[in-house]
């Protein structure tokens, strides 16, 4: 795909605050206090909380590489794209796999902040996945070739 300036605008200022919010998820909200608490929420024993949460830090840390990849679409390398769309639809499936008794948590921790790094980074990769899927498919509908175009 083609990145027309305002895709990729809108791809390197989206991948910036994910960065951000990833890391303020996975390194300030998300501690072993919270992870014990949403466990006790869901009515689950807290023996294993540790492993979660080294688990859960090892993903957030995969993300903020991911979406740190986002900053190079500044560049216009074409293949970022397949890439960035992977890594923004995998963050945006945060929006379903998430338990809910993780927010209560945070929020009973933290209260709104606590809640809005999930939200913009979860949030925002649905849409910055979107925006990439319809740039893709308007890129290929123009040409007759295949080839992309600038929208």
């Amino acid at each position: 795909m083609h990145w027309t300036p305002k895709i990729r605008l809108v791809t390197v200022l989206l991948s910036v605050v994910f960065v951000l919010g990833t890391a303020l998820q996975n390194f300030v909200v998300i501690d072993l206090d919270l992870i014990e608490r949403s466990m006790r929420l869901k009515g689950v024993p807290t023996e294993d909380a540790p492993t979660y949460l080294a688990a859960l830090r090892l993903v957030g840390n995969v993300f903020i590489a991911g979406n740190a990849l986002g900053l190079l679409v500044w560049f216009r390398w074409r293949w970022l794209f397949w890439p960035v769309l992977a890594v923004n639809a995998a963050q945006a499936c945060g929006v379903v796999i998430v338990p809910f008794e993780v927010h209560r948590a945070a929020f009973g921790e933290h209260g709104w902040p606590g809640l809005l790094p999930s939200l913009v980074t979860d949030g925002g990769a649905v849409v910055l996945t979107i925006v990439l899927i319809v740039a893709y498919v308007r890129s290929r509908r123009l040409t007759r070739t295949g080839d992309p175009v600038r929208l």
